[in-house]
């Protein structure tokens, strides 16, 4: 049987879409127009990376703000490493990279848009117009999953268990009856005055602060355990861009879905009889795509058959014939 062709637009003759300016532009006109969509997209990452180093304290604070958490919660020294010199520039220059990259990526999208798009048919410009913005909202999803929900889960649980591995059982004996032990002052944040010399431990940062003339340091504290938890800022940033990269890909299932059902390659009805198998898949998905402990593994997977529910659901709602008359109902031209 001979499929039709009006389902896949993907497979029409160039008559049925002709492009909006049927003069073909000439070769010398083409480069002049990517020389200048390369121009105006250098001159919005440029001002962007500079403001990512002015403002790069912050976004580095807020990146390692799940880490420090979680390790405040397993009562822990809530401070990253640096084991050389230039590690903490690096994972500043890195940091401001990226963001870069990220906040500039829609602007460079659009000027690779502006130079494609004379020459897609009507019918290919709505499909661009479609995946594109449901690509960046599940970029965006992807990354805010990341951060809010995985990240303090799999490093409370990793911080906690390295904590608790290997216990130590220091002894204890009864009060001296002539030793009275010094009380120390929690507070939960450090006095705005406190004279030289005065000594308070900190609740919130598990610290044991002195107040030394107009300084104040404190000393990290820890819980038991032989085993201590303090990691290098450099490794930490690198594994967080890392995951960021698995997580973007992986969050653009239904855009992959969406795709092959357009050109024909995948139907609903196709997919749907293979739900356990779907699970299966998006459990071991799950496995290799976190830091590998339970509770981050369980939401992958969970959000994993999410995005292949929606690539489902996507497919019924949005066939490439719907896409292509621009939404129209039967009946109308569907033209722009």
């Amino acid at each position: 049987m001979v499929a039709d062709a009006s389902a896949y637009p993907w497979s029409m003759a160039k008559s049925v879409y002709e492009p909006d300016d049927p003069l073909l532009m000439p070769l010398g006109d083409h480069l002049e127009d990517l020389r200048r969509r390369l121009i105006l997209g250098l001159l919005v990452p440029i001002p962007i990376f500079v403001l990512c180093l002015v403002f790069g304290g912050q976004l580095v604070s807020f990146l390692t703000q799940p880490v420090i958490d979680s390790l405040t919660a397993a009562n822990q020294p809530s401070r990253l490493l640096a084991t050389s010199p230039l590690e903490t520039f690096g994972a500043y220059l890195k940091v401001a990279t990226v963001v870069t990259i990220l906040v500039s990526f829609p602007w460079l999208i659009y000027q690779l848009w502006l130079f494609i798009a004379p020459g897609l048919h009507r019918a290919e410009k709505r499909f661009v117009r479609v995946l594109v913005p449901m690509s960046a909202v599940l970029t965006l999803a992807g990354s805010a999953f990341l951060y809010y929900v995985l990240l303090p889960v799999s490093l409370f649980f990793l911080i906690t268990f390295g904590t608790l591995l290997v216990q130590t059982s220091p002894a204890k004996a009864p009060l001296p009856e002539d030793v009275v032990l010094p009380a120390i002052p929690v507070l939960e944040a450090d006095p705005t005055e406190a004279p030289s010399g005065s000594y308070w431990l900190n609740e919130k940062l598990n610290e044991l602060r002195f107040q030394i003339g107009e300084d104040t340091v404190g000393i990290p504290l820890r819980a038991g355990g032989v085993i201590a938890q303090e990691y290098r800022m450099g490794v930490y940033i690198s594994i967080v861009f890392t995951l960021g990269l698995v997580f973007t890909i992986a969050f653009q299932l239904p855009v992959v879905m969406l795709l092959l059902h357009w050109v024909g390659i995948l139907e609903p009805r196709d997919i749907t009889p293979y739900r356990k198998q779907a699970v299966m898949a998006c459990t071991v998905l799950g496995a290799v795509l976190t830091p590998q402990d339970p509770w981050s593994m369980i939401a992958m997977g969970f959000a994993l058959y999410l995005l292949f529910e929606s690539g489902v659901i996507l497919m019924r709602l949005l066939p490439a014939s719907r896409v292509a008359k621009g939404f129209a109902t039967d009946g109308d031209e569907g033209d722009e």
